[in-house]
């Protein structure tokens, strides 16, 4: 199950335990069973502080728990925690054992204050690159706090599971039998969620921040380039970011960005924090933009408004806010998301296996989602609303060598259709002629590119009419202190290269803008 490689990777992490660890196993005679025991018994090979237990007496059948031996915390795993997961299980396995996590104190403490009895189900793909956040959060809250229970379930193993209870897109989490929350959480997150008074906090812990000399809204890599530029020039920098990382955290593999052969959306995005926090740069997670207040006139502080109502200061002000993926905007679909309507196949496409499914958009993205989506699903239906697929021609080449795939061009799509609880159609209109048809399936992959996110910046800073801000050749906006960057803005190509150095544009541009505003009038000067 492990090569020897793996295992003599998994054997050097695993002489960081300290305290030994049980992993307790509730097996029956299913073929996931005898992988998960395999598994476990090699665990436990590797290293004397980690033993078997076969005796385990958990319902859910095949699972193990991980318990540091001697203590009552709760974590169990209903899943053979392989491919992006293994992760997981490693530092489950490290934490468990005594190993320090790489979380600051405050969310450590945070964790340790919650009183109440939590349990939290986690139902994950093994595919999905969202779904380690989440699962490693939750495990890092049940070895620390013995209050919270958490059970981390594989869609693909417990299909009648997944069924049973609706569920179309990973991650997805109940806690104590209710829907917590669907798609990637960071844990400041959850623990956002769980804290009441959280937006108060926040607030106030904003409203308390200096003014800053360079403040970037966005964590993407216009952003982050940004930060790096700005702080390696002596500036008082800031990043208020939604999500680090941006559109790369739901991104499977990366092979374009020069000097790096290939990587992954998750690990790039990561990459990019740790370069950034290299430098003295302030980084503020889960902050969403309400209102930006631009300078009077240059010099002035520009003013950043946060959903919560807390406002930052900074002389000049970066928006590197990206974009996300646009909605086909029919009847259906918001009805109908996470129920049937997804928007990342890399993540979803498993809980569909053997399934009828739609591709909505005959692009890139939509043409590399089917490809994806056929070695899974039964079927797949691409529809594109041009009268041919506007993806690249190799891609378009392999896509029609599949026998599982089916191309529609010139459609409309008029509606998704669902039953009340899950999507099992879809509607188009023949552009050519007219005519409408009905598709029966089970899921639909909404795939028709991009919007920016700059709803909140209307009537404040100029915008295309596509909603991008508009920039010169220097990143600056038509407002006083006020650059943006990446795929927010007018620039063509949107391509994380191409958004990163923008970003470094756009922070040498308020680096001379900085100057400029804060040089004496020339009168002054002369005299």
């Amino acid at each position: 199950m492990l090569d020897e490689t793996l295992q003599s990777q998994l054997r050097a992490y695993l002489t960081k335990i300290v305290q030994p660890v049980e992993l307790i196993a509730s097996l029956d005679e299913s073929q996931g069973a005898q992988e998960m025991r395999a598994l476990l018994e090699t665990i436990a090979s590797l290293t004397d502080k980690v033993s078997v237990r076969l005796d385990g007496q958990q319902t859910r059948r095949p699972s193990f728990q991980i318990r540091r031996v001697g203590t009552s915390t709760s974590l169990q795993f209903a899943a053979v925690p392989l491919g992006h997961e293994f992760t997981s299980l490693v530092l489950a396995l490290l934490w468990s054992g005594g190993h320090p996590p790489k979380v600051d104190e405050a969310s450590i403490e945070s964790i340790r204050s919650l009183s109440s009895s939590l349990r939290f189900e986690i139902f994950m793909s093994l595919s999905c690159h969202n779904c380690p956040d989440v699962v490693q959060a939750l495990t890092l809250m049940s070895v620390i706090n013995p209050n919270v229970e958490t059970v981390v379930i594989d869609g693909a193993l417990y299909q009648d599971e997944v069924t049973a209870r609706q569920i179309m897109a990973v991650p997805m989490v109940f806690l104590n039998g209710e829907l917590f929350g669907s798609g990637r959480m960071s844990l400041e997150e959850i623990l956002a969620k769980l804290d009441t008074n959280s937006a108060d906090k926040e607030r106030a812990k904003i409203d308390a921040k200096a003014p800053y000399d360079v403040l970037i809204v966005g964590g993407g890599p216009a952003g982050a380039a940004a930060a790096v530029y700005a702080a390696r020039k002596g500036l008082r920098t800031g990043i208020a970011a939604e999500r680090f990382g941006g559109q790369t955290n739901d991104t499977l593999g990366i092979e374009n960005y020069i000097s790096v052969l290939e990587t992954n959306g998750p690990k790039f995005a990561a990459d990019l924090e740790a370069h950034v926090r290299h430098y003295d740069v302030e980084i503020m997670n889960l902050q969403r933009v309400e209102k930006l207040v631009p300078a009077a006139k240059p010099g002035d502080l520009v003013e950043v408004v946060m959903n919560h109502g807390g406002t930052l200061r900074s002389r000049s002000v970066i928006l590197a806010t990206g974009a996300r993926w646009r909605n086909v905007n029919v009847p259906g679909e918001s009805e109908y998301r996470n129920r049937g309507v997804a928007y990342c196949p890399h993540c979803d496409g498993p809980l569909f296996k053997g399934k009828r499914v739609a591709v909505i958009g005959g692009g890139n993205s939509g043409v590399e989602a089917a490809i994806d989506l056929a070695g899974v699903v039964g079927h797949v239906t691409v529809v594109e609303f041009m009268d041919q697929l506007k993806a690249d021609a190799v891609l378009v080449s392999k896509l029609k060598s599949l026998p599982n795939v089916s191309i529609i061009v010139n459609a409309q799509t008029t509606e998704i259709h669902g039953d009340g609880k899950t999507v099992n159609a879809l509607s188009y209109k023949d552009r050519a002629n007219g005519q409408a048809h009905r598709i029966d399936l089970e899921g639909v992959f909404v795939q028709i590119g991009l919007v920016p996110n700059t709803e909140f910046l209307k009537g404040t800073i100029e915008l295309s009419r596509f909603g991008e801000i508009v920039v010169d050749h220097h990143g600056a906006t038509n407002a006083h202190g006020v650059f943006a960057a990446g795929d927010a803005t007018t620039v063509p190509y949107k391509q994380i290269v191409i958004a990163a150095g923008d970003g470094a544009k756009a922070a040498l541009g308020a680096f001379d803008y900085l100057i400029r505003s804060s040089a004496p009038p020339v009168e002054a000067a002369a005299a």
